[in-house]
This record gives C-alpha cells, sequence and structure tokens, in this order.
C-alpha cells in the first residue's frame, strides 16, 4: 500500500508524466526503478492545458509574468554601485525579443512547468569559455535533461540536438533532492485543480444539459400519464405556437421554476476554487479580484497585499532569474530586479518621502530622479540640495 507519503508522490509523478516527458534514468539498476502511475491516476492527472483552461490559473500566472516583466534589471558593481551602461546581455538577452518578453516566457515557463531552460549562445559556442552572447528561452516541454542515476546532468536534448551542460542554463520554480527536474505548482497540487476542474464541469453540464425543469403544472384533479403529456404538450404549444396567454384547464396552474445563479454557477464553490488557486500560486485574493468571507478591502490592506506578494512570492522568481543572469557577468557584479518600482507608494507619499530624505542629506536630486525613471537634471538647472 505504502505510505501516505509515497501516495502523495506518486499523484505528483502522474501529474508530470500527464504533459511533459520524463527524464528518468535506464532502469539497469532496481534502485532507479520507479513504480508506474496507475491508468486511474494518469486518466485523472492535471495536464498544462487543462490548468490554463481554469480561468483563476490563467490569471494568477498571468499577473506574476506581468509583474515581472515591467521591472527594470540593474548591474551592481563590487562597490555596489550601479554600473551606467547596463550590458546588452541584461538589457536584451535575446535580439529577437525585448527584455520584458524574455523575463515573461521565463516566468510562465517556472509557473507553468517548474522549470525554465535558457540557450546559452557563446561567440564560439564550442568554447566554454568564450564570452556569451545570446540568452534563448527553449520550450521546457520538449527539453529533456540527460543525467546520471545520482542525479548528476550530463547533457540536454531539445528538438532532436544534444546540448552540453553549460550550453543550456536551467532555472527550477522549486528544488526538490533526488530530482533532477523541478516541481511547479501544477505539478504540485493535482487534487486542488483536479477538485476545481470538477467543479466547473459540473456546473456547465447542469446548465447546458437541461434537465431542471423550466416549471411546473399542477392540478387539483388525478391525471394519468396521457393526461399529463396531452397537458404538457398543450401548454408547451400554447395557442398555436405564439406567444401570449396560454388557457389552462381541468384545474392546472402552473408554477414557474428558476435555477438560481447561486445554484446554477456554484458560487460558493468557485470563490473556494479561486482562492485556491490564489494560495497555490501565492497571489493575495484582492489581486485576484475575490473578496474573503469578513474581510473588508482597503487601500492600506491593498497596498499591504501587494507588498506581501512581491516579497515573499514573486521574489523567488526574480531571484532566481538574478542568480542565472549573475552567472553570465564578470566575477563581483550582480544583476538586480529594481524592486522599487513595485514597491513604491503613491505619489503624494513619494514626494513627501523624497523631501525627507532630500532634507537628511541621504539622497540626491539625481538619485530620487533616477527613481522615477527620469534622466539627471541638466548642471545648469541644478539647485543645491536642501541643508
Amino acid at each position: 500500500m505504502g505510505t501516505r507519503l509515497d501516495r502523495f508522490w506518486q499523484r505528483v509523478d502522474a501529474g508530470v508524466d500527464a504533459f511533459r516527458r520524463e527524464d528518468t534514468p535506464p532502469p539497469s539498476d532496481p534502485s532507479t526503478v520507479q513504480d508506474v502511475p496507475s491508468r486511474q491516476a494518469l486518466e485523472r492527472a492535471v495536464a498544462l492545458g487543462d490548468a490554463l483552461s481554469l480561468g483563476a490559473v490563467y490569471r494568477a500566472i498571468s499577473i506574476r509574468s506581468l509583474s515581472a516583466k515591467q521591472i527594470s534589471i540593474k548591474v551592481e558593481g563590487r562597490d555596489g554601485e550601479i554600473m551606467e551602461r547596463t550590458p546588452l546581455l541584461i538589457a536584451q538577452p535575446d535580439p529577437d525579443e525585448s527584455r520584458s518578453r524574455f523575463v515573461e516566457k521565463t516566468s510562465v515557463s517556472l509557473d507553468t512547468n517548474g522549470n525554465a531552460f535558457w540557450r546559452v549562445i557563446r561567440k564560439d559556442d564550442a568554447d566554454e569559455s568564450s564570452p556569451v552572447k545570446v540568452l534563448r528561452v527553449l520550450n521546457p516541454l520538449d527539453v529533456v535533461i540527460d543525467h546520471t542515476k545520482r542525479g548528476r546532468v550530463t547533457g540536454y536534448q531539445y528538438q532532436g540536438r544534444t546540448y552540453k551542460p553549460w550550453q543550456v542554463k536551467h532555472l527550477v520554480a522549486m528544488p526538490v533532492p533526488g530530482m533532477v527536474r523541478g516541481l511547479g505548482p501544477i505539478q504540485a497540487a493535482q487534487v486542488e485543480l483536479r477538485g476545481a476542474l470538477d467543479t466547473a464541469e459540473y456546473g456547465s453540464d447542469v446548465l447546458s444539459s437541461g434537465d431542471s425543469p423550466s416549471g411546473i403544472l399542477k392540478s387539483d384533479q388525478i391525471i394519468d400519464s396521457d393526461g399529463a403529456k396531452k397537458a404538457k404538450n398543450a401548454f408547451r404549444d400554447g395557442n398555436g405556437g405564439k406567444r401570449g396567454v396560454v388557457v389552462l384547464g381541468q384545474g392546472l396552474s402552473y408554477q414557474q421554476v428558476y435555477l438560481s445563479p447561486r445554484d446554477a454557477q456554484f458560487i460558493e464553490s468557485q470563490q473556494w476554487s479561486v482562492t485556491q488557486v490564489a494560495r497555490l500560486f501565492g497571489i493575495p485574493a484582492s489581486l485576484m479580484l475575490v473578496t474573503l468571507s469578513g474581510e473588508s478591502q482597503t487601500y492600506a490592506n491593498v497596498e499591504q497585499d501587494w507588498l506581501g506578494f512581491v516579497r515573499f512570492s514573486l521574489m523567488k522568481t526574480l531571484q532566481e532569474i538574478e542568480e542565472a543572469l549573475t552567472s553570465f557577468l564578470p566575477r563581483g557584479s550582480r544583476a538586480k530586479f529594481n524592486i522599487e518600482a513595485l514597491l513604491r507608494a503613491d505619489t503624494k507619499s513619494r514626494y513627501e518621502a523624497y523631501e525627507s530624505a532630500l532634507r537628511a542629506g541621504w539622497r540626491t536630486v539625481d538619485e530620487i530622479r533616477e527613481l522615477e525613471g527620469l534622466t539627471a537634471m541638466p548642471a545648469t538647472e541644478k539647485k543645491d540640495d536642501p541643508a
């Protein structure tokens, strides 16, 4: 039977297997043989396309990728000072697309697959020490990792070609010891996503099947089956099929049956599913346009939700990208997302904070203008900073 933890990982493996190749070593060593998930587990597994068919999942991934793509990247030197000129590899890793699109693709890969892969193209692609010229995002579904039974990566296969380890950069959403691929939210939360899909499919079936009656004909007399059919047909056809007044006889009366939106759409169940998806992707309910029961949304609450989202959820993706980009920079340099743009307060609060920083002497006018995305003020127009 196995322990509860074993059964959990079997479900995870089933979900992973449903939409990407499983990079398992050849079962020559008995210790490397893995249990094959049951057919029922595979049939119930939530594939990527199924997960994205849920509006909540699509919106959650969109929020995360949109948040990541709009943040600029800067490069810090050994002393922590920002380089005036950002290296081209950081400003635009792939010359065929914008930096924001590059970051967006990487973020989506991590959220949907748990892994992101960059093709590392060097000036001399056969020389590991040659300078890196281009970073290109690969489709994680088509990447196969070659590795030893102990988990050491020996290479990558992509669309019929084989690459050495230093020709591909591998980023992971959640590294799991003993697994060469990272674990993403869709692969880990198969039970929750299957429940959300079942709820949505059941609600759709109720509305489209027409099994629920639109009304009830009642009579104070005893009616046999033939009489019931005649009464039903007479009411349905009413006045030769024309809309208007319907005449009922034999003590018949009509009561219309309404399927309430609460019952039809399963509002409570669907809201719970959205809340689960928001929790799964680390997104506050307010950003998912959902209000939790017993909570009220205020400006302060939403602002705190946003700060928590950046610090404790989005930063996982941003830090993974930062460290990957830093590995291609000269030693002592560091790529860093300018998350201050996401953490900024409203205009009035920012200006008050800037004024305080100027008066205290730990900020200059040019530094503040840079934070606001403005160029440095010409020397002839500069004024002395307040004492």
